[in-house]
């Protein structure tokens, strides 16, 4: 009888630790090759660790909410056994038959014979297929999920007849960064507002057939990263952070997109080298990074790096606010609703009254190491980067 250690891996250059969140296998369980095994949670992103190898649980070297570093033995597994399916413990069903498969994901999922029993089968005789189960799991968590309740549970009642509500892990760690990014970085917040008719416009023209020649959906989001980066170009000492009395210029633009969870948390993908794309490709990455955040499939990877951050607080109605840095970031910029204003439009003949779309940008930065002059001057550029879109150079 063999043992294999189980490391805690890498995650990414700037991680070096995890907590432990929840075990998935049990001691003394059996454990497939790819099996996950347990959840384990970074201050960027939450993720699951599976087992590289077909053997038993033996030891769990850490307890759920016990903080292991990067390379550290967190269990040990038994192996050079002869496993199959039928070695998993799993209670029988009196109604239908189920496939190893199947019944391998249901103990996966901690799903009981009972429970399997409700789930619509579509297949022959009505069996459940891995489809079939695989559908009723993405449901159920979804079902499960509250939006905005980023809490772990109700501690009690006091006696003002108030509800005591314990934070999730989170939602700690993102309100530690959010005290700490207010008490390093001295914020200011310039508004500007830009006139966005023509991406307005060309969206609702080419937005059907787009999605129907890509697959893609065609978001706004796509056209701000792409004024934001060019802006960035034209004014590097934006893409910068500060270390000590050292401010550190960044070579590579790495766009970080504040993206609200499911559950009413925050979580920042990173689009790395975001001028390296067109505007295609932007669509492309964004709506994966954004898509894959809200199912929670993002890699601790892919939420680390990012040199400036877009917040689009417009998706939740609001037109403008101050939003707060993301260390070791020096700025952020806000993205607010799209508004039909009447406007005075000035014309080689004459000014005009007319209908617009207007948005405003909100731009927090870091006053240690940017004066109003250039942090007003960005959120300037990224307007009228976005008043100059040229939609016939386009897609």
């Amino acid at each position: 009888m063999a043992e294999y250690n189980l490391t805690l891996p890498a995650m990414g250059e700037s991680i070096a630790e995890a907590t432990i969140i929840r075990w998935l296998k049990e001691e003394g369980d059996f454990v497939k090759k790819e099996d996950l095994l347990v959840e384990i949670a970074t201050d960027k992103v939450d993720s699951e660790i599976s087992s590289p190898v077909n053997g038993i649980l033996k030891k769990k070297l850490f307890s759920p909410n016990e903080v292991a570093k990067v390379g550290s033995f967190i269990a040990i597994l038994e192996t050079e056994e002869k496993f199959s399916l039928e070695n998993i413990p799993i209670e029988k069903s009196k109604k239908r038959f189920y496939s190893p498969l199947v019944r391998t994901i249901a103990h996966r999922e901690g799903i009981s014979f009972y429970e399997l029993d409700t789930i619509e089968g579509t297949g022959n005789k009505g069996r459940v297929t891995k489809k079939d189960i695989l559908k009723y799991i993405s449901i159920k968590k979804r079902n499960i999920v509250i939006p905005y309740n980023n809490v772990i549970g109700v501690i009690g009642i006091n006696n003002k007849n108030e509800e005591i509500i314990e934070m999730d892990r989170m939602r700690r760690v993102t309100a530690e960064h959010m005290v700490n990014s207010k008490n390093i970085s001295a914020h200011v917040t310039s508004f500007v507002e830009a006139d966005v008719t023509n991406i307005v416009k060309w969206r609702e023209k080419i937005k059907d057939s787009f999605q129907k020649n890509t697959g893609e959906k065609l978001t706004l989001m796509s056209v701000f990263v792409e004024c934001v980066v060019k802006a960035i170009k034209d004014l590097p000492m934006i893409n910068i952070s500060v270390n000590g009395t050292n401010i550190i210029k960044k070579r590579n633009i790495h766009i970080g997109l504040a993206t609200a969870l499911p559950n009413g948390n925050l979580i920042v993908p990173v689009i790395k080298n975001a001028d390296s794309y067109n505007l295609v490709g932007l669509i492309k990455i964004i709506n994966d990074l954004i898509k894959r955040a809200k199912s929670y499939q993002l890699k601790p990877e892919e939420t680390q790096g990012g040199t400036y951050t877009i917040s689009n607080i417009g998706s939740f109605g609001n037109l403008f606010g101050t939003p707060i840095i993301h260390q070791p970031q020096v700025a952020i910029m806000a993205i607010g609703l799209i508004q039909k204003k009447l406007s005075i439009i000035e014309t080689p003949e004459g000014d005009l009254i007319g209908i617009r779309h207007k948005i405003y940008l909100s731009h927090s930065y870091d006053h240690r190491v940017i004066d109003g002059v250039l942090g007003g001057c960005f959120a300037k550029k990224v307007a009228l980067y976005l008043e100059k879109f040229n939609c016939y150079t386009k897609i």
